[in-house]
This record gives C-alpha cells, structure tokens and sequence, in this order.
C-alpha cells in the first residue's frame, strides 16, 4: 500500500508544513494532498510545495467544481504539473454541498451527477488537445450559447501542450461512485473504512463495465484517508479529533443534505449521527462534541502508542484501497506510519 500525506485546508493563518512534506517525502511517501473550503484554495499550495519537492505526487483533496470552470481546473492542474516537471500531479475533484455551492460560490446547486460527468470530459478534452474544445452536456456546454450569451463564442484548444492528468473524483454514494469507477482514474471514497469495499465493491465493478475496454481495480486507485494521532493515551487522542466529526457531522450541510451524516448513518452509527447533528445545529457544540462515540473516532482512525497504530493499520492494509493519505501535521505519525506500510 502506497501512502500520502493530508494536509487539508490552512485555518485562521495559512500555514503549509513545508518540512513536515520534504520529510513524507523522503520517507518514500508517493502523495501529499490538499483541500478547499472557503479560505485558503487546494491548488496554489501545491505550486509551493512543488518548488520545494522532486518527486512527491500533488494532489488535490478536492477541488470544488463549483469554485472553477472545468477549463480553469484543468489549466490549474496542467500549470503547477509543468512547474513541477511533469508527471506528478493529481486532479482530485468533487461537488461539496449545496450550502457552499450555492452560499460561497453562488452556483446553482443543479444536478451533480451530470455536473461531474461533463466537468471531467471537458477536463479530458482539453488535456488531450485533439481539437478545438466543444461539449454538448446536460449541465455544461461549451461553446455557451445560453442566456445572455454575445453570439460570438469560438471553441479553443489549449496554448499549453498538457499531459493526459490523472483525474480523481470524490463520492460516496451508489450512482456517483459507479460514474467514478465509469469516467475517472482513481477515487477519494467518503467515510471509507475497512470493511466498506465489501458495500463498494458491486458498485465499483458496475463502473468499470459501463467503461469497458478492460478497466478494472489493476488500473484504478483507490485513495483512503486515515486520521493518525500517536499518543498514550488513547481515550485522550480519540477527544481531539472529535471536534472535526462533531463540525462535519452536526453542521457541514443542511439538516437534510449532509452526506458525513449520511455515511455515519450506514456505518451503523445512526442514533449517534441524529443526536449530534441535533446538538450541532441548536448551537449546543459541546455536548455535540461529547455525543460523538468513541467506537466510530477508532474506526475511522488510527490513534494510541505507535505499536496499536501498527497492528491496527494491517485492517486499513487489507481494506481494498491502494492507498492511504495519512491525515496528520504531527511528526511522529509521519514517521509511525512509514515503518507500519514499510515505506523503502
């Protein structure tokens, strides 16, 4: 199993952890990802980081489609990969929620479905620069021709001669991740944990035969994500990163569209799920954060002294992912899990 590194979005002050990067780096970590919500942007890191790097792959984790058309994506993409010599870079992408769609980005929430299958042939047309871009979509069309359209659209072909990006897309449910298995290079699946692939997989295959011309999981990637925290004392570890469930859980998204929600929901932890997204939205944080149980942290995780995180990451070894973004800005769990995948 190959391994990345998350470092997600800046809070209040940016802060890119160049060392912490140059580290995973030579440890013979192959990826390091960032994110977007609405602050600090996933690509402009990865420019950074690829001036202070040679060979770690750069990922987004995501970029929202909602805050660039899909011909900006792909000249961000194809930009900071020929910054950083080709070859390295990973367009990771997905919708968000209808909140930030629609409240940050003001977007028409639409049809995601359709919206991300037009967003990536579009990206793929341009990248292969056979001629000059047109696409007839259900949610995007180019050249535009709708409402206050000048007439005068012209299809174009890209100045930069770009390298075919890989392209990964994150989803969760049953039509979207058949659609990423059908149109994409690899996946960045939500609420993954081992035992998911065994809910997966069928639809996974689904995808890989709507694509046909023999893809299947020996040309598709699969990246995980794993919270680590070493630490002692486990109970203490499993605390600190129950604010971030509570957040996501309790209040990214509306009562009624929250897919981390969703996923708690068919991971078995139903009850839970409800009761903290009640708590969440009635401003009662606290005690939302309190109601997240120990049991899903420790699922979705890997926390305690560096030998649990060992053993417990042979579950996440034998998951079905092919690789594991380690989600941590700590310095021995960098190094924990080097020796656990046993990296060089």
């Amino acid at each position: 199993m190959k391994l990345g590194l998350s470092i997600g979005y800046s809070k209040a002050q940016l802060d890119i952890p160049v060392e912490l990067v140059q580290r995973a780096e030579e440890l013979g970590y192959d990826s390091v990802w960032t994110a977007e919500a609405y602050g600090s942007d996933a690509v402009t890191p990865l420019a950074f980081l690829a001036a202070k790097t040679s060979r770690i792959k750069l990922g987004t984790g995501i970029m929202q489609l909602a805050a660039r058309t899909p011909a900006n994506a792909a000249m961000s993409a194809a930009t900071v990969d020929a910054m950083a010599g080709g070859g390295r870079f990973i367009a990771g992408i997905g919708v968000s929620g209808p909140q930030i769609v629609e409240g940050w980005y003001g977007q028409p929430w639409g049809r995601p479905y359709y919206r991300m299958k037009d967003y990536v042939a579009i990206m793929r047309k341009i990248f292969a620069r056979e001629e000059p871009v047109t696409h007839d979509g259900k949610e995007i069309s180019l050249p535009y021709t709708g409402e206050g359209s000048a007439g005068l659209a012209k299809p174009l072909k890209s100045i930069l001669h770009m390298n075919q990006i890989p392209i990964y897309l994150a989803t969760g449910s049953e039509s979207t991740v058949k659609l990423t298995a059908e149109i994409a290079d690899g996946w960045l699946p939500m609420g993954f944990v081992p035992g998911a692939m065994e809910e997966y997989r069928p639809w996974l295959e689904e995808g890989f035969r709507r694509a046909g011309n023999g893809k299947g999981f020996h040309n598709f990637t699969t990246q995980a994500s794993v919270h680590v925290e070493v630490e002692n004392d486990v109970k203490a570890a499993l605390q600190r990163l129950k604010p971030e469930v509570a957040l996501y859980v309790g209040g990214m998204g509306h009562k009624t569209k929250n897919f981390h929600n969703d996923i708690m929901v068919r991971r078995g932890f139903g009850d839970a799920a409800k009761r903290i997204q009640e708590l969440y939205l009635a401003k009662r944080k606290d005690e939302a954060i309190a109601a997240v149980p120990d049991e899903w942290v420790d699922l979705k995780s890997l926390v305690g002294p560096p030998a649990r995180i060992r053993e417990r990451y042979r579950a996440w070894e034998d998951s079905g992912a092919d690789s594991l973004s380690v989600r941590s800005r700590q310095p021995e769990a960098i190094e924990v899990m080097a020796q656990a995948a046993r990296l060089n």
